[in-house]
């Protein structure tokens, strides 16, 4: 067998092993690239213009009022020639010089901006204000080259001067962000101006502003542009989630009150991430870098789960907002490069390019498992712009074949005799009748700068950067008078934590060769290929050897098993590890090594989604751990996930109280070697490497009274998370008699600190938070009288985590009403009697009583804090700092 295996693998290596391209056929691609533009753009010319875009099935001009209907998408119509404006700089990339000028004099002679009609400030400001200043750029470069364009005289500059002075209407708002529509001749006020009344904008669409009016205003030497931009900017920079540091989607223009709080790299943000490094690079502020690199750690903390990049919620950003990812993330990998984050921009690529193998093109949106979501695809540029950036970085020949690859789909399936025309549905490959003008603009000049060597170009492109509409700005703008006349917009310091310059990579965008070896993108993309059906052809199925054995059958699946996970290659099962530690199965018969492995697959994901329903359906309420020895005394209460096997703390008045001691080894999945200590003692283990119910049984078998499992990944939180809940192993698991419980890293942090100060730490097991009893207060006293101070903890009211007082003042979620207080616990003090907190006290409240009575308690004052406490109680404080962001989002969102 072992010769057949070598076989196979040296056959998929070979398969999927680019071979270098040589110039010749680079240069036949390239010719092809202007074939197709000549196609797209004579079209237009010939049937469209002056109309905004082409219809390409119907062979005619698309203008707004005379077509039925899009809704949004006709907000970026403005009967202003839309797409030979966005087209001018493709041409002079092109060397179509000829056909630039010519163009250039029919937008001065044809185009009006006046025009009665409401447009999309966004749209318009990146591919009109954006066309006329690349327009502009290249007619100087052209200018000073002294064979073209002499008779020029910035008049593509006035005329974006003009533009830019017709949105600034949209800013008048008291935050700065701009109105996501304006009348082109009346603005944003009066009736009939017909817009104005609009409460809330994407993020991108007020954060994709700084680069088009920085320039502007760098060009004219007028100010007003780049200080409303930088304005808009720091706005939404000063409303970023503070925990997360991640943005919405969309806000309210008026109140910066978030409108859609889930976060992703994708539709409605997208481009704010890239304008804010792209500023940096065009305009050389330090401080646009240090606001993407913080941008950028969160991002990559909590969306990116490479391959995937998947949307969460901004106050609980592991907690994930959607399952399916949008076609216009596909701009990442290329902004990963420029940022010099190679690793997973090569990933990501990669997965979107067996998606786009796998349907044609990239579906507008597809789900984790890679089905469409949405069928449309309107002749997007995302994906061929990363695949340019990742050619630049590697020089690994893969890249220029995945650039093959989107010409023959482009001329397979789009391609119809008036033009190219977006796809209506990958699955069926119909159309629809629309050519959007970013496909003149963006598509055809990053397949070009793919193929084409230097001496093909007609400049250095280094020289410039690329805007989101890929319009061209030169970098020597960076240097042009602005800080003296532009006034400070900047309402938002960043911390002395922020500016430390150790949380920053002071990198230099690179679009150069990075990686002169081609094994090292290869190596990075081979692990993502099996969670997309492969393009390398197989060897023929065969019935395996052994296979008659009974197969693995969901209930008996171990992830960390090896065996198990060979089962499931050959089943044609692959498995995706996500951040919050779960795992993820996919499923596809065609990589299955024979028929009856590929039905074993079908039935193993069918029982593993009947075993993941019935988990479901027995949620389980959170437990409480409670730490009750010196200094807590019960203050402190950490919310734990509950297990669904062993003792149910919810039937015990008592709980189970016990000193915690840290299992050897702490993952708990041999037997443990420190049962000495373990036994009578409530054990302390890691997560992973094994089932929750063999560590359970495990520490059992020690002597336990109990276990407490940490996660093992970094920074979970409960105030970030879902409540996780620890299920059986598939077996029956009446054998484990002991509590087990799960405490997120953050909770388990604070109970390794607390061990690690005063070794002895005690903990109160239970359903919910118990109130201190007398015997804890005398306790507290005679700790007292030893001139040992407790710890101050200020009580804090949250719905997944809470410290707890001498009174029931915790929220109603982990605290017992009156009526339910256990016998154990109905001794109370004569603060508690005479004031009874009642069910109907809002948290607030819970704080503002909870508050009053320690402060009559406590005498001594906070300086006599036992110093050795700090460093827990700093733990504790990062809890605070989002609690009222945190609850209104329970509130509007859960």
């Amino acid at each position: 067998m072992a010769p057949v295996l070598f076989l196979l693998t040296l056959f998929g290596a070979l398969c999927s092993l680019a071979q270098p391209m040589t110039r010749e056929e680079k240069h036949r691609l390239r010719n092809q690239v202007v074939e197709m533009f000549d196609h797209a753009y004579q079209n237009y010319m010939d049937h469209a213009y002056p109309a905004d875009e082409l219809m390409p099935l119907t062979c005619r001009g698309r203008v707004r009022g005379l077509e039925p209907s899009r809704g949004d998408i006709d907000d970026a119509l403005g009967k202003f020639s839309l797409t030979l404006i966005d087209t001018l700089d493709t041409l002079v990339l092109l060397n179509k010089t000829t056909e630039f000028e010519a163009a250039v004099r029919r937008v001065l002679s044809d185009v009006r901006l006046d025009n009665d009609i409401v447009v999309s400030v966004f749209e318009t400001n990146i591919r009109v204000l954006g066309g006329l200043l690349g327009g502009h750029s290249m007619a100087m470069m052209l200018k000073e080259g002294g064979q073209h364009m002499q008779w020029y005289q910035d008049e593509l500059l006035h005329m974006a001067k003009d533009l830019g002075v017709r949105l600034l209407p949209a800013f008048n708002t008291s935050s700065g962000l701009p109105y996501p529509r304006v009348n082109l001749k009346y603005g944003v006020r009066g009736p009939e101006t017909r817009t104005g009344t609009e409460t809330d904008t994407c993020t991108a669409c007020a954060g994709t502003i700084i680069l088009e009016f920085a320039a502007l205003s760098r060009f004219t030497g007028d100010p007003v542009f780049e200080a409303h931009a930088r304005r808009a900017l720091d706005f939404l920079w000063e409303k970023r989630q503070r925990n997360s540091n991640l943005v919405g989607t969309t806000i309210n223009i008026h109140s910066g009150e978030w409108v859609r709080r889930d976060s992703g790299v994708g539709a409605g943000i997208d481009s704010y991430y890239e304008y804010l490094l792209k500023a940096y690079i065009l305009l050389g502020d330090d401080l646009f870098l240090q606001r993407f690199n913080i941008h950028y750690a969160s991002i990559m903390k909590y969306i990116s789960q490479p391959p995937l990049l998947l949307d969460v919620h901004i106050h609980k950003p592991l907690l994930p907002a959607r399952t399916w990812m949008d076609s216009l993330l596909a701009f990442f990998p290329g902004l990963q490069v420029l940022k010099g984050d190679i690793r997973p921009a090569i990933e990501t690529h990669e997965m979107l390019y067996q998606v786009t193998k796998k349907h044609n093109f990239l579906p507008e949106a597809f789900t984790t498992d890679f089905r469409v979501h949405w069928a449309q695809h309107p002749l997007r540029p995302e994906f061929a712009e990363s695949t340019y950036f990742l050619y630049k970085a590697t020089g690994d020949p893969y890249y220029l074949e995945a650039g093959r690859t989107i010409l023959d789909n482009l001329n397979r399936f789009a391609r119809v005799p008036c033009g190219f025309a977006a796809m209506k549905d990958v699955r069926t490959g119909s159309h629809e009748d629309r050519m959007d003008s970013f496909f003149l603009a963006e598509m055809f000049k990053y397949l070009f700068l793919l193929f084409a060597e230097a001496d093909d170009l007609p400049f250095d492109v280094e020289d410039y950067v690329f805007t989101t509409e890929a319009h061209l700005l030169p970098l020597s703008l960076s240097t042009a008078p602005h800080s003296s006349s532009i006034p400070s917009n900047r309402t938002v310091l960043l911390s002395e934590e922020e500016l430390d310059d150790s949380n920053f990579d002071w990198t230099c965008p690179n679009t150069r060769l990075l990686f002169p070896d081609p094994a090292f993108p290869r190596n990075l993309r081979e692990p993502i290929r099996s969670a997309v059906d492969k393009s390398c052809p197989r060897p023929a199925p065969y019935r395996e050897p052994g296979m008659g054995r009974p197969p693995l059958r969901a209930q008996d699946f171990m992830a960390n098993n090896p065996e198990h996970l060979e089962l499931l290659r050959r089943m044609g099962v692959s498995l995706i590890h996500l951040k919050d530690g779960r795992v993820q199965l996919v499923q596809h018969a065609t990589q299955a090594v024979s028929a009856v492995a590929a039905e074993d697959g079908v039935r193993f994901m069918q029982e593993m989604m009947e075993l993941s329903s019935q988990q479901q359906k027995e949620q389980l309420p959170p437990r409480a751990i409670q730490i009750v020895s010196h200094p807590f005394f019960g203050r402190v209460v950490l919310t734990a996930g509950p297990a669904q096997f062993g003792t149910d703390l919810s039937k015990s008045s008592t709980g189970v109280r016990g000193f915690v001691t840290v299992a050897e080894p702490y993952s708990g999945c041999t037997e443990i070697t420190n049962a000495e200590y373990i036994q009578g003692h409530i054990a302390l283990l890691q997560r992973g490497q094994c089932m929750f119910a063999e560590k359970a049984r495990h520490i059992q078998k020690a002597g336990a009274i109990g276990g407490i499992v940490i996660d093992d990944n970094e920074g979970s939180s409960s105030d970030t998370a879902p409540l996780f809940q620890m299920a059986g192993d598939g077996r029956n698991t009446d054998d484990v008699t002991l509590p087990l419980l799960f405490l997120f890293h953050k909770e388990g942090n604070i109970l390794l600190e607390a061990l690690k100060e005063y070794r002895e730490v005690e903990v109160l097991l239970s359903d919910k938070a118990r109130d201190r009893g007398v015997d804890v207060q005398e306790a507290e006293e005679n700790c007292l009288t030893e001139a040992t101070t407790p710890t101050s903890f200020e009580p804090v009211g949250q719905s997944q985590m809470s410290t707890v007082a001498s009174d029931k003042s915790a929220p109603e979620e982990v605290s017992p009403s009156e009526e339910e207080v256990s016998p154990v616990d109905e001794d109370t003090s004569p603060a508690e009697e005479g004031s009874p907190l009642k069910e109907d006290v809002s948290p607030a409240e819970s704080e503002a009583l909870k508050e009053d009575r320690d402060s009559e308690k406590r005498e001594e004052p906070e300086a006599d804090i036992d110093s050795s406490s700090q460093s827990v109680d700093e733990l504790l404080a990062d809890w605070r700092e989002d609690l009222e962001a945190f609850q209104q989002m329970e509130k509007d969102e859960l």
